[in-house]
């Protein structure tokens, strides 16, 4: 009885195959999505030395940042999906996660490369804090106080546009026009609803 049982309930979520009361499972769009962003250089620090693309045999350095991207669908967003006085996932689903390949300074606070979990906090004051963890491989929701690196001050601006989807930008700062090329600096903006955050990030360009 316990195999059939386990076999009903596997089968009732196989595409194409019909429940135990004869009826397909509904078909639903996911309550999140997957999203990514990143910016490359085109050299890679080993050891003492910067190398170049195609020296490197690695491909060029990333920063990225990867996080389970939920949806409004109607719902309040700040003091609703978005808590206030407590930290929240910054996302949807595993925790977001922040990877660089190079030694970088995120708002003042300085990142060694590596891998590092992202987490955001929104206060009664309407302060907004980006809370850097060296906690990774989590879900979103086992956040660890103990395991801070540093926690970030973040622009708050309103936008007139509404964003339907949690979507979050590296920006690099343009270099000269005329070099084709953007500088080793830009502006991560966080974007949800009517708010955008935002807080420069700048890579260390010496070893």
């Amino acid at each position: 009885m316990l195999r059939r049982a386990m076999l009903c309930a596997f089968l009732a979520f196989v595409p194409g195959v019909l429940t135990a009361q004869g009826q397909q499972p509904p078909l639903r769009i996911a309550a999140s999505s997957f999203a990514s962003v990143e910016v490359h250089l085109n050299a890679r620090p080993i050891g003492n030395k910067w190398y170049e693309e195609d020296a490197s045999l690695s491909g060029p350095s990333r920063i990225a940042i990867t996080y389970g991207q939920p949806h409004a669908r109607g719902r309040r967003i700040i003091g609703g999906l978005i808590p206030t006085d407590t930290v929240w996932r910054f996302g949807a689903n595993m925790a977001t996660t922040l990877h660089t390949d190079v030694d970088v300074t995120l708002g003042t606070l300085a990142l060694p490369r590596g891998d590092y979990t992202l987490f955001l906090l929104h206060t009664s004051a309407n302060v907004w804090q980006l809370v850097v963890s060296s906690r990774t491989a989590e879900w979103g929701t086992d956040y660890d106080r103990t395991k801070d690196v540093g926690r970030i001050p973040l622009t708050a601006r309103t936008m007139q546009d509404n964003e339907e989807s949690l979507t979050m930008y590296l920006v690099p700062d343009s270099a000269t026009p005329q070099s084709g090329y953007a500088a080793l600096s830009g502006v991560l903006r966080i974007r949800w609803g009517t708010t955008e955050l935002s807080t420069k990030w700048t890579v260390k360009p010496q070893l």
